[in-house]
């Protein structure tokens, strides 16, 4: 079953629309607050598309997904106690939040960096970050830090991969879109 290059084909033509930086701008945004799909879905094309302004897609991507944590912050600051905290602990989550805050006591920043930095949903850290009352500049400084590390990472391999790259990747785009529902499956059943 072929979906993902459909998906895949639907983003480039997308990453060539006149508001596709807004469009970035939007998912990125949105992802680190509450959207599930990263916003690396939508940057790689745009770069594959328009190599030249690699790192302004880079840029944007990484200042939207900045204003998303700290809506993300400042959503759990003020409303963690009265709502999704109680939220949280009535849809099974209880232990979940007790791991983040464990985690948070442990390692600190370094949590936020790693989750902007790496596949783990940044929204639940920025949440949490403000649900725990982190201080506010060093979670801006990590979360600038690890979002602005992978998504030019990504922006550096699109642009300098070029068209080989693009080639590469929609040859096994079904493969790698079909590995990751896997695993996030997987990721669930373990963390559940």
């Amino acid at each position: 079953m072929k979906i993902f290059t459909g998906l895949y084909d639907t983003c480039l033509r997308w990453s060539r629309h006149r508001h596709a930086e807004r469009y970035l701008a939007g998912l990125s945004c949105a992802e680190s607050t509450f959207f599930p799909i990263p916003p690396d879905v939508m940057l790689a094309p745009m770069v594959l598309s328009q190599t030249d302004k690699a790192w302004r897609f880079a840029t944007v991507t990484t200042v939207a997904s900045i204003i998303g944590g700290i809506f993300g912050y400042l959503l759990g600051y003020f409303t963690f106690e009265t709502w999704l905290g109680p939220m949280a602990i009535e849809w099974g989550y209880g232990d979940k939040l007790a791991l983040a805050e464990s985690w948070f006591a442990e390692y600190g920043v370094w949590v936020v960096f790693l989750a902007g930095f790496s596949p783990i949903p940044y929204k639940i850290f920025t949440i949490s970050a403000g649900a725990l009352i982190m201080p506010f500049f060093p979670f801006v400084i990590a979360s600038a830090v690890g979002r602005g590390l992978r998504f030019f990472l990504v922006a550096a391999f699109m642009k300098w991969g070029g068209p080989p790259m693009e080639a590469r990747l929609k040859q096994y785009i079904e493969v790698i879109g079909w590995s990751v529902v896997v695993l996030a499956i997987v990721a669930y059943l373990v963390l559940r």
